[in-house]
């Protein structure tokens, strides 16, 4: 079956309607837009009516108009610059309330990432990382704040956590290149996606580790080399992307490790608050409020 939107297209260009055609077209030169439009909105626009734009993605072979959208948001995913960003996010959010519109567009990708990843790669996941002899985490550019923050954990439960976060290949290599089949990588990517990112999962895979991919679909290039695809739904907003599902799926795997290492973490944890504790690491608010009633 053909997959890809625009070669389906260019094959059945001929036999389509005067409005389909129209649809077809508008499409081709404008799927960034086209992208995330209604049905009602991209008929408008063309000058076809709504029931003609839905019957143009059955006869594509979608189920629905929302697939046949979901197929132009695809395609778009890894390819809008920054500045066409703006101009998508503007056109989505227009002159309405910033702050909703943004919020409910990340618990709809929170529950789509409930719907979509896998609970068997995830359980898998869990397993080799608790087994492996050392853990890789490989994030970059703006997925660089949430592998800090799943490092900055595994740091405290493990003591077998590299986290690479540079953009020098050379860098890059000279980090991975002891990885052996007993150790694991986790590599994180969302669109625009990383060619580093690519490249270390397919060197972890060359060396028989295992491989999790954390990132935003099954077309994403990090799924060809990962044993264990994590699918957390992202998505743009303005310059910027939404890392919100991928971090609520981080604090899942966090979570399920430390369930998993439960005796030997309450050990370590409780060293750790022994050390905090005397070190003065954490404020104690009981003194806080002493201290404010007596400069009273």
């Amino acid at each position: 079956m053909i997959t890809h939107l625009l070669t389906r297209i260019d094959l059945m260009m001929s036999g389509f309607s005067k409005g389909q055609k129209r649809i077809a077209l508008y499409i081709e030169e404008h799927y960034d837009k086209a992208a995330f439009m209604t049905a009602a909105k991209l008929g408008e626009t063309v000058g076809v009516s709504e029931s003609t734009v839905v019957r143009f993605a059955t006869e594509l072979g979608y189920d629905g108009y929302p697939k046949l959208q979901k197929a132009m948001q695809e395609m778009i995913r890894s390819k809008l610059t920054s500045v066409q960003r703006i101009e998508v996010t503007s056109g989505r959010i227009g002159d309405g309330n910033v702050l909703d519109s943004v919020l409910m567009q990340d618990i709809e990708k929170i529950r789509r990432t409930i719907e979509e990843t896998s609970h068997e790669d995830f359980n898998r996941a869990v397993d080799e990382i608790c087994r492996a002899k050392r853990i890789y985490i490989f994030g970059v550019r703006s997925t660089a704040a949430i592998a800090g923050f799943l490092a900055y954990y595994f740091q405290l439960i493990f003591d077998n956590v590299t986290v690479i976060n540079t953009t020098s290949n050379t860098a890059i290599y000279e980090h991975i290149f002891r990885m052996t089949s007993d150790d694991i990588i986790i590599g994180i990517s969302f669109p625009r996606y990383s060619t580093m990112a690519v490249e270390a999962m397919n060197f972890a895979r060359s060396r028989g580790a295992h491989a999790v991919a954390i990132t935003d679909s099954m077309a994403s290039p990090l799924v060809a080399s990962a044993d264990s695809i994590l699918i957390a739904r992202s998505d743009m907003a303005s310059i910027v992307d939404s890392l919100v599902a991928p971090l609520s799926l981080i604090n899942a795997l966090i979570v399920a490790t430390v369930l998993k290492k439960k005796d030997e973490v309450s050990k370590t944890f409780q060293a750790l608050e022994q050390v905090w504790n005397r070190e003065g690491v954490y404020t104690n608010h009981d003194d806080n409020v002493k201290k404010k009633s007596y400069d009273l």
